[in-house]
């Protein structure tokens, strides 16, 4: 690190769980943010300001007012331009070092098999079942752990899904590709302002512990927030033997 890295990073330099090395490794780390709104905002701007060396911001979508309720990342002035640029101009504006490439385009399985391979993380901030079922699949191809979050109304929840652990489940062994679930959505069903900064917060702090080899991440724990009480609820999960994402028979094993 240089004169200026020590200064801007010196509040994690002085950690001694982090220190130089541990900022050195964010520095040289590549994390792969699905999703550039309630929870990608909050991601982003802290794998930012953190230092992550290179950030790939993927999403489909168009700031709208109705984003600006609780999507931090974004602005009046930018109603209508792409999410994954307004997120990224708001990096550079508080850290121009980080190297930001939004990717405006759905993340479908083919993208997908080539963006976790070369990504050190993947921080799974969208809000529909199948991108999230594509991730976790492309997460388990290449071995990278996944932070997933998710957030409607009053409730919360995020996990890491770490298949590097023989122990540890993917996704779809807690939520099954094959299972029904009812989709819901912010445009239809509302979400509290704050809990997408609260559950994207602690994203961004699982996923700065993976790059940094820090404490123990969330791996075979699934944390539910309810924020009308601000209660949290924490789930053991184990990988299961027949997931047709992880199990023996889709990883060639026998």
């Amino acid at each position: 690190m240089n004169d200026n890295q020590l200064l801007r990073y010196s509040r994690h330099v002085l950690l001694e769980e982090i220190g130089i090395e541990g900022q050195e490794r964010l520095l040289a780390s590549n994390a792969l943010v699905i999703g550039a709104g309630g929870l990608g905002s909050p991601v982003a701007l802290y794998l930012g300001t953190a230092g992550v060396g290179h950030l790939t911001l993927v999403d489909n979508d168009q700031v709208d007012l109705t984003n600006l309720q609780r999507q931090i990342a974004h602005n009046l002035g930018r109603v209508g331009m792409p999410k994954a640029h307004s997120a990224q101009l708001t990096v550079a504006g508080i850290n121009p070092e980080v190297k930001v490439h939004p990717v405006v385009q759905r993340a479908d399985a083919q993208w997908l098999d080539a963006a976790v391979a070369s990504a050190d993380v993947v921080v799974d901030c969208s809000d529909n079942f199948t991108t999230r079922q594509a991730v976790n699949a492309a997460c388990v191809a290449h071995r990278k752990p996944l932070v997933s979050g998710a957030a409607i109304g009053f409730d919360g929840q995020i996990s890491v899904y770490d298949t590097r652990d023989p122990e540890a489940p993917c996704y779809a062994c807690v939520f099954p590709p094959d299972a029904t679930f009812e989709e819901v959505r912010c445009a239809t069903m509302g979400v509290f302002a704050p809990l997408v900064g609260i559950i994207g917060t602690m994203q961004a702090a699982e996923a700065l512990k993976l790059l940094a080899g820090v404490g123990r991440s969330l791996a075979g724990r699934l944390q539910m927030l309810d924020a009308r009480s601000m209660e949290w609820t924490e789930i053991r999960m184990v990988r299961q033997g027949g997931c047709p994402v992880c199990g023996p028979t889709r990883s060639g094993q026998t």
